[in-house]
């Protein structure tokens, strides 16, 4: 065997005048970072296999263990980074291509955080929450362009089926065999104490969750798993999922160790065998052909549930956005290059794509200048971190948001990027029934009623100060935000002002 050229990532630190062998770290660990030597009477450590998942040092007693990152140098090289010197070895040894989890970690700009909000002061008084009513509903779907009347002069009020939220947030696509079962009933519950939707993501509903129906977006993917008539009359609505901001033009891969008795009942497929999504519908190859099959998943509802497109960020997504608003679709949903996936190839990850702000910004001004933006909804996800995120969406032209990666670190995810391996130590990325029961939906559930409770409030006071007492005044106005540190060409495709003016 040839000497591995891969060092570790991590040092695991222990105390040894603190650490008592009480063999928590060996019992907890699924990556078998810790192991017991009873000769010596101690707890070794190895590197190599350490993720930096944080369970060991979190429920160690006597907190006698770190984790920190390898100190081990390269020589300085701007272009040869210890990082891509330690890619090639990885690559060179295995023959395989680089998997990652979690969303584009490289130092690109963030948006948000270079956008500042507007507040009201003397002529335009702000507005207090807790005392005035304050609106965060909204209301997802296509409406209608212009008021019409019957033949006796009464309002029409019947208009296409809408997806009713009381806060602009929903739990994106993560699908059943992606994340445990556990992790979606604390979604599920969440979405239901709250008044909003989750998404079963690509892998079907589990026959348990039928019965959260109301709040349930169900998607149907390239690899049609777990799609069927009764799914498709489940949810509140029904999702195409195009694409996705982690992986742009690539499909979908759930390795089969994770597909056990209640996934493939679920997904529709044999026990132990890999879910492999194809990278395009094979029967979309156009604007046309996506045209068809919404018509198809509405007739198969009876026009009663609105249908969503999901997509990818990309260079042209402004036109793409058109084709779908045109070709019927209800609300389209935006995935930004900062989205999280359970597995995706590393390369595509990093380098494809764009930011979500530019894209939404893109698509909504798109959609004006046609004259459609009322004909269809805008969702966008892919990182939104805080609340403050969700009101500039709202500003660049959202009706609202998707979260994923922050619910999941809500409920104990420590962005590990180690979710493809299945040995989430927390029992959130995995199928593994010892390390399922480790995620308690009950307090996942409490969580994510807390953060989105809190998220609200703070929406509600952001909306004060801006005078706004209505989340939806709040959609599409630019005004409302200023640019900082943005060259000339950011601010156009944003459509803001720079700070000052």
């Amino acid at each position: 065997m040839s000497l591995s050229l891969v060092t570790p990532q991590f040092e695991v630190l222990r105390d040894e005048n603190k650490c008592i062998q009480c063999k928590v770290c060996v019992k907890q660990c699924a990556n078998e970072v810790h192991k017991y030597d009873a000769e010596d009477n101690v707890v070794l450590a190895d590197d190599a296999k350490c993720v930096n998942c944080h369970r060991c040092v979190v429920l160690c007693p006597t907190k006698a263990l770190k984790i920190r990152k390898n100190t081990l140098e390269f020589r300085d090289n701007a272009n040869w980074t210890g990082q891509a010197i330690s890619e090639i070895y990885i690559q060179a040894e295995t023959g395989g291509i680089l998997l990652s989890s979690m969303g584009n970690p490289k130092p690109f700009p963030i948006y948000w955080d270079k956008m500042l909000l507007n507040a009201s002061q003397v002529t335009n008084p702000s507005i207090d929450p807790l005392r005035e009513p304050m609106e965060t509903k909204v209301m997802i779907g296509r409406k209608p362009s212009k008021l019409e009347f019957d033949k006796h002069g009464n309002l029409i009020t019947e208009i296409a089926p809408q997806v009713e939220l009381d806060m602009p947030i929903m739990f994106s696509a993560m699908s059943y065999g992606s994340i445990s079962k556990n992790a979606h009933e604390g979604l599920a519950r969440a979405a239901e104490k709250l008044g909003i939707v989750y998404n079963t993501g690509e892998g079907g509903l589990h026959k348990d969750f039928y019965k959260y129906g109301k709040n349930t977006i169900v998607q149907v993917a390239s690899g049609r798993f777990g799609v069927h008539l009764e799914y498709l009359n489940a949810g509140i609505a029904i999702e195409i999922k195009m694409g996705q901001g982690a992986k742009p033009g690539i499909g979908g891969h759930l390795p089969g160790i994770k597909v056990g008795e209640d996934v493939s009942a679920t997904r529709m497929i044999p026990i132990g065998s890999d879910a492999i999504s194809p990278a395009p519908h094979h029967d979309i190859y156009s604007i046309e052909d996506l045209r068809q099959l919404i018509f198809s998943l509405k007739e198969s509802v009876n026009y009663k549930k609105p249908i969503f497109v999901k997509i990818a960020a990309v260079h042209n997504v402004a036109a793409i956005a058109s084709g779908i608003a045109r070709a019927g679709a209800d609300a389209i949903m935006i995935d930004g290059f900062r989205g999280g996936t359970g597995a995706a190839p590393t390369r595509v990850r990093d380098n494809v794509g764009i930011p979500i702000e530019l894209a939404l910004a893109a698509v909504d001004q798109r959609l004006r200048d046609e004259g459609i933006r009322n004909e269809i909804s805008i969702v966008c996800g892919g990182s939104i971190r805080n609340s403050s995120d969700i009101v500039k969406a709202i500003a660049l032209g959202a009706d609202a948001v998707y979260i994923a990666s922050a619910a999941l670190i809500a409920i104990g995810c420590h962005m590990c990027h180690s979710c493809s391996t299945g040995k989430c130590n927390w029992g959130i990325a995995t199928q593994d029934t010892d390390l399922v029961k480790r995620l308690n939906p009950d307090i996942a559930y409490q969580k994510l009623v807390n953060l989105l409770s809190a998220w609200n409030h703070e929406i509600k006071e952001m909306l004060g100060g801006m005078g706004i007492n209505a989340i939806d005044s709040l959609r599409g106005n630019r005004l409302m935000l200023r640019g900082i540190g943005l060259n000339e060409k950011e601010l156009e495709i944003l459509g803001i002002k720079h700070a000052g003016e």
